[in-house]
């Protein structure tokens, strides 16, 4: 069997101090949660190495910053720097969305099928996040081209090609490549932790994106993002582990792709197509209001732009990062749907108290009632879904 080491460059001692690092937090993460798991710290398996955790650690952070960047600042730079027109930020936003989509159903199928001496995921990973962290510093280049209808036309390329990638390398492989190295006993935990970096990665591009923007422009904030989703592509990607192959699908690629909505596989896979329905409800439901919440509390309820960042933030902090691990333990000690349904209910409630709320200090409580169980609904729901995914498509 070919080896699956992939090391193209010797980057491990380098970076063994900043993994230690890494390393202590994690460790004492899971002792403060001991009392919620039997054997908390075998979350780590034969599959799923302490190295490869923190690696999956870092490619989350790294693929969420350049997500949340892409979807917010994006929008603002066309139509700062370029045109006015918010139907040119429409059309971008429709088209990309449309490449991500594709691509991470064809490329998580091609990925399904790839057999390497670098494994099957982690070929797409490696390059997925170098490429999409050079076309992420790339974009503001579209602001150089006219007349107006030409710069739009290379903002829109741009943003489809960094679609392209990402989608490639965080949709369709890496979230593939966390459903074969995780099992049943420490899914919820591994999905737990990289929601943290989700969290994290909003309040680093929420938070530190206008200052940044204000001292050193457009171009300068996204070379450091695209640099950061490079760097960290070039030092994490090469330490996943990579399981030994298995027989590749014996059928086409179009077959693989088509069966995969035929009638007797929906039917075959209802409980996962069920989830990922609901899952589909619940995000319309939560995007009808969370776009607009610091509007409501500047506008509605009067609140300083401040202030309204006080409850954004400590809401984050507490209902997202500091919740995320110990609803990760939850979800694998009592199961996905006790912690699911729980989560919506309490999203319910929290919502309707958040409603009625005026002062500061209520808001920030009501906030984290509402976020801390959208984190756990996400946690749940991801862990769900990857635990009913089939073996052979993964991807």
């Amino acid at each position: 069997m070919p080896s699956t080491s992939f090391h193209p460059f010797p980057i491990d001692k380098g970076i063994l101090p900043f993994y230690n690092v890494i390393d202590y937090v994690i460790d004492y993460i899971i002792e403060r949660t001991a009392m919620d798991t039997p054997n908390p710290k075998k979350i780590w398996t034969s599959s799923l190495t302490r190295k490869t955790h923190i690696a999956l650690l870092l490619l989350a952070l790294a693929g969420q910053l350049a997500w949340a960047v892409e979807n917010q600042f994006y929008n603002t730079f066309l139509y700062d720097r370029i045109t006015p027109n918010p139907q040119a930020v429409s059309l971008m936003v429709a088209v990309t969305a449309l490449v991500s989509t594709v691509t991470a159903i064809t490329m998580g199928t091609f990925s399904d099928r790839t057999r390497s001496r670098w494994g099957k995921r982690r070929p797409y990973i490696f390059a997925g996040y170098i490429l999409w962290g050079i076309l992420t510093a790339s974009f503001p280049a579209a602001a150089m081209f006219q007349p107006v209808a030409l710069g739009v036309f290379m903002a829109i390329l741009f943003d489809s090609l960094m679609s392209f990638f990402g989608a490639t390398a965080s949709d369709a492989a890496l979230h593939a490549y966390v459903a074969d190295v995780t099992n049943v006993q420490n899914r919820g935990r591994v999905i737990g932790s990289m929601q943290i970096m989700t969290w994290v990665a909003f309040l680093i591009v929420y938070g530190g994106a206008g200052f940044i923007i204000q001292a050193f422009d457009y171009p300068a904030f996204f070379y450091a993002v695209g640099a950061l989703v490079l760097l960290i592509g070039i030092i994490a990607a090469p330490q996943l582990k990579e399981l030994p192959a298995v027989e590749k699908p014996k059928v086409s690629y179009w077959t693989q792709i088509a069966d995969t909505f035929r009638l007797k596989t929906l039917t075959a896979q209802r409980d996962l197509f069920l989830l990922l329905i609901s899952l589909t409800l619940f995000m319309v439901a939560f995007n009808v209001f969370f776009p607009y919440l610091m509007i409501y509390m500047q506008h509605f309820l009067h609140l300083s732009i401040l202030e309204s960042s006080i409850v954004v933030a400590a809401t984050i902090l507490v209902g997202g990062i500091i919740m995320a691990y110990p609803i990760g333990i939850m979800v694998d000690r009592f199961g996905r749907r006790p912690v699911a349904m729980t989560a919506v209910l309490c999203e319910c409630g929290g919502l309707l108290l958040f409603s009625v709320s005026r002062s500061l200090p209520v808001l920030i409580v009501t906030c984290i009632l509402w976020l801390a169980p959208y984190t756990a609904w996400v946690i749940s729901m991801q862990t769900w879904t990857k635990d009913l995914f089939p073996e052979d498509k993964r991807g």
